[in-house]
């Protein structure tokens, strides 16, 4: 099969019949052989419904609903599961991803050779309360990944097969495929404008509280690849140059205060220097972050998944 087209929902039972034609005409019309899988991320509407008749009269339909809602990152997950397509594509079910993209972005994945495509919406039909927090957190997610596309929430964006067969999206982590992508070994990030559409009906699901919980997901995605394997390469690098200093300002106190005292100058109690209870506190939290990162080797160590590794080609083996 050529493309599989994977589609989160809420809520939106108006677009549907609208986008599964929209998608099909912009399909037949490039002669491609095609899957869309709807999932249904907990809708209270008549959603469900209409993947059910759309199914009944398209053999290209299927579709998932969850008994309630888990997000985007968890719809996307189960998709990823179920798509065939050697391309696979997200957009979302409002509309405002054009299908008319696709064809572009297929050809970018295997004419020019991209692991990932994402979609730029350069032109946004969104209110400013929306744009400019959308900027600042693209520009921050830019400096903090090392990868440099305009529009990491793009809904739309377009996968080769073997990408989503080796991520796993959980959380809120959907904003950041290309960065999970990018720590499984797919280096090969493309970007294409696309046209953003003005939402026809309903009401935008996402709230600004992603601005606040983005960048929380981004740190834990950039730890979680450098150090889930080796914990003690943070913990413990942290912990031991934080007790190394402690002991350092403990040894300083000390020694300045019997040198006082040899030299008969009165001094402050070391329990009343500031420096002591500084030191004190730098040797607390190295001993705790030391060990943390022993616990968490031996975690690291033990975990079903340790020797897990990404490979790409095999030759000579059966």
């Amino acid at each position: 099969m050529d493309i599989s087209i994977v589609i989160p929902l809420l809520n939106e039972e108006e677009s549907l019949p609208e986008l599964f034609a929209w998608i099909k005409r912009v399909m037949d019309e490039h002669k491609f052989s095609f899957e869309v899988i709807f999932i249904d991320d907990g809708s209270t509407d008549n959603s469900w419904n209409i993947i059910e008749g759309l199914k009944e009269k398209h053999s290209e339909v299927s579709g998932l609903k969850f008994r309630r809602n888990y997000g985007k990152s968890a719809a996307l997950n189960e998709g990823f599961k179920l798509a065939t397509g050697n391309s696979v594509f997200t957009m979302d079910a409002d509309l405002q991803d054009s299908p008319e993209e696709l064809p572009e972005m297929h050809r970018m994945l295997w004419e020019d050779g991209f692991d990932l495509v994402s979609g730029w919406k350069k032109k946004r039909y969104d209110p400013i309360t929306k744009t400019i927090p959308t900027k600042l957190y693209n520009w921050a997610t830019r400096k903090m990944s090392g990868i440099y596309l305009h529009d990491f929430n793009c809904g739309l964006k377009a996968y080769k097969n073997d990408v989503v067969k080796s991520v796993e999206v959980y959380g809120e982590m959907h904003r950041y495929i290309p960065v999970i992508a990018k720590q499984a070994g797919f280096k090969k990030i493309g970007e294409k404008v696309v046209q953003h559409q003005a939402r026809k009906y309903g009401e935008t699901k996402f709230g600004l509280m992603r601005f606040v919980r983005g960048p929380l997901d981004l740190l834990s995605i950039i730890f979680m690849s450098r150090f889930s394997k080796a914990p003690m390469h943070f913990f413990g690098v942290w912990g031991a140059i934080a007790f190394v200093l402690g002991f350092l300002l403990t040894a300083y106190v000390l020694i300045s205060k019997l040198v006082a005292l040899s030299q008969g100058i009165r001094q402050t109690l070391v329990a009343d220097n500031p420096l002591f209870y500084i030191a004190l506190t730098m040797l607390v939290v190295g001993s705790q972050m030391f060990i943390g990162g022993f616990l968490g080797e031996m975690i690291s160590r033990n975990a079903p998944n340790r020797n897990k590794y990404e490979i790409s080609k095999k030759i000579g083996f059966e």
